[in-house]
């Protein structure tokens, strides 16, 4: 921690001596929060803060970065894309960097604060930015429950189920802030606060329980079996969040009950969630999960200053656009979900694959893939292929897998990272989930290095085989 402190204290003399900041950050929920943490803590230095949110950063993007001799801090993107910084003639001592993404090597490295250079591998953009913003001033330890919407929303708490290390160290700044309940060992189920209970059951996919995943019918009958209500005293469907402690106890004592009798562990059952009490109950804001899936939804519909509104404190029209841009992407992915499952995938022998080509925007097949999987075979990596409206040459691919696959030795972001190292194109992303861009010729080439280095990673015991 001392070089981290050491860093921060820099970084911090960097961005405060600055008369103004010019912010630009990923439009994705780490990418969204990073940035209105920032925005807000220079606010109160009475620094000029602007922000400017890019898909990705690259030749087209970058010119849009205005040159106006203020600070450009470069928030959840910019290690990887130096040498770009540095053939677009940004000046060294303007240039601050942000970022838990693996950092190009370079001639002269920019100055910055990278997760992975102190040894977090589990810490987010938005949780260093917090550690930036409190060394500002102690009571932006307000911005807590901000920094665990970004390390959950870039899946920090998946693999080991629940934050871990200086991610956890912020849950507990919320917590003495009096802005985050932890609620321990509950139920690893996603929609906690506004998903009628029987679908946010029949969601549950980590792990995938026999006759409840997929299965709102199954879920019903377990449900009815157990005496717990579908609605409560006002006539609303039940949420988990709002079930009593005996109600909660008894539906994962069954669910565990379930997974034993089909021969399954349970020991990805139970997890923490991170319930925001300044938030308004069965709202997607009330807890860590579904707040960050409001943040993407924004991102990915090309209205990240909405997400960027609702994490500075709009409840009024811009949650309400928030709202909207929601419920069209969910809408949008059911869609993409069910051609997959229509279309079907192609199966190779460590990962199945398919191309949806133009029929779906590029920042949503991630989604999609992640949620489809649940219903193809979760042994193997799924990858998803798409055409870039802007530049047709440009193929995006999206990977997804779980955690069983993890744990045998996959990793999606070393596997792209290598194969695009010989087509020229450029991967990033995690173990679990990770995405590249690839010239549109070299797909079919691409996908089979992509499963031959799987093959290397995975053990070798046939499971992954057909």
């Amino acid at each position: 921690m001392m070089g981290l402190a050491r860093d921060l204290e820099a970084a911090l003399d960097l961005v405060t001596e600055s008369e103004k900041v010019t912010i630009v950050s990923h439009i994705d929920a780490d990418g969204i929060s990073s940035a209105s943490i920032l925005e807000r803590a220079l606010m109160r230095e009475r620094i000029d803060a602007g922000c400017l949110f890019v898909r990705q950063l690259e030749p087209f993007s970058i010119r849009q970065i205005p040159r106006d001799g203020s600070m450009c801090v470069f928030l959840d993107l910019g290690s990887g894309q130096q040498n770009l910084l540095e053939a677009h003639g940004f000046s060294r001592d303007r240039v601050f960097i942000i970022d838990h993404h693996v950092s190009q090597p370079c001639r002269d490295p920019y100055r910055e604060v990278n997760a992975l250079a102190y040894g977090y591998r589990k810490f987010s953009a938005a949780g260093m930015t917090y550690l930036l913003a409190k060394e500002m001033d102690p009571d932006n330890v307000e911005f807590a429950k901000l920094a665990v919407v970004g390390n959950v929303g870039d899946m920090m708490a998946r693999e080991d189920l629940g934050l871990t290390g200086p991610a956890r160290e912020i849950v507990k700044d919320g917590v003495a802030h009096g802005s985050i309940r932890v609620m321990e060992r509950d139920l690893n189920c996603y929609g906690i606060s506004t998903r009628p209970l029987h679908i946010a059951l029949s969601y549950m996919d980590d792990p995938f329980v026999p006759g409840i995943s997929n299965n709102s019918g199954g879920v019903l009958r377990l449900l009815q079996r157990l005496g717990v209500p579908l609605r409560n005293q006002q006539g609303d469907w039940s949420v988990w969040e709002d079930l009593s402690d005996e109600h909660r106890r008894l539906i994962t004592s069954a669910i565990a009950q379930q997974l034993l009798a089909n021969g399954k562990t349970h020991e990805r059952l139970l997890t923490e969630n991170y319930i925001f009490l300044d938030e308004a109950r069965r709202t997607p804001l009330r807890n860590a999960g579904e707040f960050a899936t409001l943040l993407n939804a924004c991102g990915r519909w090309a209205k990240p200053l909405i997400g960027r509104a609702v994490c500075t404190g709009d409840r009024g029209g811009a949650y309400r656009e928030a709202e909207h841009m929601l419920k069209h992407h969910r809408t949008v992915i059911r869609e993409l979900m069910e051609y997959i499952l229509d279309t079907g995938a192609i199966e190779l022998s460590h990962l199945q694959y398919l191309h949806v080509g133009g029929r779906f925007p590029d920042t949503i097949v991630g989604i999609g893939a992640g949620l489809a999987l649940s219903r193809l075979k979760r042994e193997k990596p799924f990858l998803v292929m798409c055409r870039l409206p802007e530049d047709t040459n440009v193929t995006k691919v999206s990977m997804r897998t779980v955690e069983d696959v993890v744990r045998r030795g996959a990793d999606l972001q070393a596997a792209l990272v290598e194969a695009v190292a010989g087509c020229g194109g450029e991967a990033g992303g995690h173990r679990i989930a990770a995405g590249a861009y690839i010239p549109a010729e070299v797909e079919e080439v691409f996908v089979h290095q992509v499963n031959g280095i799987l093959a290397g990673q995975l053990d070798k015991t046939g499971a992954c085989h057909r």
